[in-house]
Formats: C-alpha cells, sequence, structure tokens
C-alpha cells in the first residue's frame, strides 16, 4: 500500500492488488493525470515508520517530485483505520496551507494547522512531534500524519492509548489526572515538547528506562522550561511562548486562540524571514541519505 503527496514528505496511498491498478493524480487545479506505479521513479528513502518506508519520488510525465508513503499490506482492522483517518483528515484539508498536500491516490494490493484541525474539521491530532512538522526548500512548514487524529465531543476526546509516549501531556499519561478526557491542550503540551527540542536538539527529560519513570517525571516532576544558557541565546517572546505550552495544569494551559495572538506569533505575522535559505543551508549540508527520526512508533 502506497501514499503520494506533493514535494513535503507526504503521502498517497497504494495497496496490493494481483493486477496493477490505476489512479488519478491531481498535481493543480489544471494537471490531472491518469497514472501507475510505473510513472514513479524512486529517489530514495526519506523516512520510516510503524506502517512502512517513505520514499522520494518523481512523477514522470510531469517532472513532480513528491513523496510516496509504502505502507505495507499485512496491517490490521485498527491500523487500517488508522490509515483511513490519515487520509480522509489530508484531503478535507486541502484548502489549508499548513498542512501537506493530498495528490491522489491508487491501489495495488507547524500553530495554524493545528487551529485548523480543531475549528473546521473536529479534531485533535494527538501526535505532534518533530518528525510530523515538514519543511520543503521554500520555507514551507506543514503538519502531517493523521492516522491517529480524534474526533472530538464537545470538544473532548476520551482514547489515551495513541500517540508518541516522549511528547504525551501529563493528563494523557495519567488517567486520574482527567477522567472525562482531554482536549486540544494535549497537543499544546506536545507542540512545547516539540519545540523545545528543535530549539535545544535535546529532548527535554532524561532517558525513561520504563512507563513508571515517564509517569513519575512527567506527571509528578515539574515541567521542563525552556532558558537561556551560555551556549545558547532566546528571545524573550520565544521563552515564554514554549513554557506557556509547556503548562503542566491544563487547565491553565492556553488554547490555539490564545496562543494565535502571543507577542511571538503576532511578531512573526508581519516580520519576513528567510526561511527559504536557512533550510537550503542546512539541507545541503546533510548527507544524501538522511538519518532516521529520534522517536519513530
Amino acid at each position: 500500500m502506497w501514499k503520494i503527496g506533493s514535494q513535503y514528505f507526504n503521502r498517497e496511498r497504494l495497496r496490493t492488488h494481483s493486477i496493477e491498478s490505476s489512479g488519478k493524480l491531481k498535481i493543480s487545479p489544471e494537471q490531472h493525470w491518469d497514472f501507475t506505479a510505473e510513472d514513479l521513479k524512486d529517489l530514495g528513502e526519506i523516512g520510516r515508520g510503524a506502517y512502512g518506508s517513505v520514499n522520494k519520488m518523481v512523477h514522470k510525465p510531469s517532472a513532480q517530485i513528491m513523496a510516496v508513503k509504502r505502507i505495507r499490506s499485512t496491517v490490521d482492522e485498527k491500523e487500517q483505520k488508522q490509515l483511513l483517518m490519515d487520509l480522509d483528515v489530508v484531503m478535507r484539508s486541502s484548502d489549508c496551507p499548513y498542512i501537506v498536500q493530498f495528490y491522489g491516490a491508487l491501489f495495488r494490493e507547524t500553530v495554524k494547522a493545528l487551529n485548523h484541525l480543531k475549528e473546521n474539521l473536529k479534531i485533535i491530532h494527538r501526535d505532534i512531534k518533530p518528525s510530523n512538522i515538514l519543511l520543503d526548500r521554500s520555507g514551507n512548514i506543514k503538519l502531517c500524519d493523521f492516522g491517529i487524529s480524534g474526533q472530538l465531543v464537545d470538544s473532548i476526546a476520551k482514547t489515551r492509548d495513541a500517540g508518541c509516549r516522549p511528547y504525551m501531556a501529563p493528563e494523557r499519561i495519567d488517567p486520574s489526572a482527567s477522567r472525562q478526557g482531554y482536549d486540544v491542550r494535549s497537543d499544546v503540551w506536545s507542540l512545547g515538547i516539540t519545540l523545545y527540542e528543535l530549539a535545544t536538539g535535546r529532548f527535554p527529560y532524561p532517558k525513561w528506562n520504563s512507563v513508571f519513570d515517564q509517569l513519575t517525571q512527567v506527571v509528578k516532576g515539574d515541567p521542563p522550561q525552556l532558558s537561556n544558557s551560555e551556549e545558547r541565546e532566546f528571545s524573550p517572546s520565544f521563552i515564554n511562548f514554549v513554557n506557556l505550552c509547556l503548562t503542566k495544569d491544563e487547565s491553565k494551559r492556553p488554547k490555539y486562540k490564545e496562543l494565535l495572538k502571543h507577542p511571538f506569533i503576532l511578531m512573526y505575522e508581519e516580520r519576513t524571514v528567510e526561511v527559504a535559505c536557512y533550510v537550503c543551508k542546512i539541507l545541503d549540508q546533510m548527507p544524501a541519505t538522511p538519518s532516521s527520526p529520534m522517536y519513530v512508533d
């Protein structure tokens, strides 16, 4: 099973059949293609996850570079539901510029994105981590991987065993902390952990040897807090933004509407930042085959 997306590490799905299947590829409103797997040239693996690998490919007739997620055909019923959820969310988010673009499917046998999910789709992501935030050489930043996204009922989600545990909020690790369930503020915590890790280059907690260690440190201990050091210095607004996300008491942790009014966000609504130049510089320094993400569920 494969999944294909845009020049980001997006997707499109294929499933294994005994005969070659074809599909529709919509690269833009003006570009529609009938295609099969034979129309794709593999340019190498760029990532790997629980359900399969993600490869950089080129659609030969159009010369469009895209990412293809190959999904193993042995997924069980629960995994199939997660894959269909991912596909459904991406397809319904085609009008959101902060979420990966879906090109199509065939079978062979970064806060605004989160706010869009909540306000327009009534969905909570539940798996915010660095490997699910994507960048391209044009400086665009997009959110991906919606396989375990949860439908919100009255803004509350209840399923707890979904997502990458290292980035889970305290109220999701300890059921007694919030018996009625959790809301989008659990994703805000995960965003804070992600930003802390991206900014400092290290995960904010020491290594856990057991789930008990994690429960003790995340639920019982003080939350991580970003600060300046001799090695690195951050702006006061960024430090405040990250530490707000890492508010341990979820009742005091901000939701998206409040975060979108934060000075750190508003400042960059007006300021021009050359993200593309920075991303290109970093990518050009990387080896040909990127290393795997730190955490892969």
